[in-house]
């Protein structure tokens, strides 16, 4: 009885998140681009929601992992857009939410959720510990360049030129590699098939963007 009504819950958050994104992706494709877009906050608080219900955090050891990993991408966030290193020169447009020093809030989020759900896809490979770590420090970055090609058009962030260069690449893998050290370090598991949705759902949606 249990299992089955965490299937169905996996099931209803897994369906959720791409009710959103398709919606965004139809919507934005008749021509409701702007609507569509400022509602990006909102979004990002449900996905987290959802997170939060198919994956809770409580326990004292994930609590303080995703508090290390909001405040690892927030600090790292900050350094960046006010000091114009580690990812290159940049700064924050208005689609992300409140923003703490230039920095949206959501973003320690971002990197929190994604830290979990890219170490949760890795989960399926029978490969040793490292080379988890590595995969998914590497998923990470390549969601992250796909995002990085129509952030400037989302009024997410906007690079000089609209372009990220290498730094801001090899900066992503660095700091991704470490978070996921630690959440291996911290033996922490993650639900491999909603991992998996809600990053193809993100990798859908901003390929939608690259393609046009």
């Amino acid at each position: 009885m249990f299992n089955r009504l965490a299937k169905n819950k996996v099931g209803l958050a897994i369906g959720i998140i791409w009710l959103f994104h398709i919606s965004a992706i139809i919507g934005i494709a008749l021509g409701y681009f702007q609507w569509f877009i400022e509602k990006t906050p909102l979004n990002l608080i449900i996905f987290l929601v959802l997170f939060f219900w198919v994956y809770p955090i409580n326990t004292i050891k994930r609590l303080l992992a995703f508090l290390i990993f909001f405040s690892s991408g927030v600090f790292a966030e900050w350094v960046g857009v006010n000091y114009g290193v580690l990812f290159g020169n940049y700064e924050y447009g208005n689609n992300l939410g409140p923003k703490l020093d230039g920095v949206p809030y959501l973003i320690g989020a971002l990197w929190a959720l994604l830290t979990f759900v890219c170490a949760g896809i890795v989960d399926y490979l029978s490969v040793p510990k490292i080379l988890k770590i590595l995969f998914a420090a590497l998923l990470m970055v390549a969601l992250d360049f796909f995002m990085e090609q129509s952030s400037h058009l989302l009024d997410f962030w906007t690079f000089e030129d609209n372009l990220a260069s290498y730094p801001n690449y090899i900066t992503w893998f660095l700091l991704a590699l470490v978070l996921q050290l630690v959440l291996r370090a911290l033996d922490i598991k993650g639900n491999r098939l909603f991992s998996v949705h809600i990053y193809l759902s993100q990798l859908v949606f901003f390929l939608f963007f690259y393609l046009r």
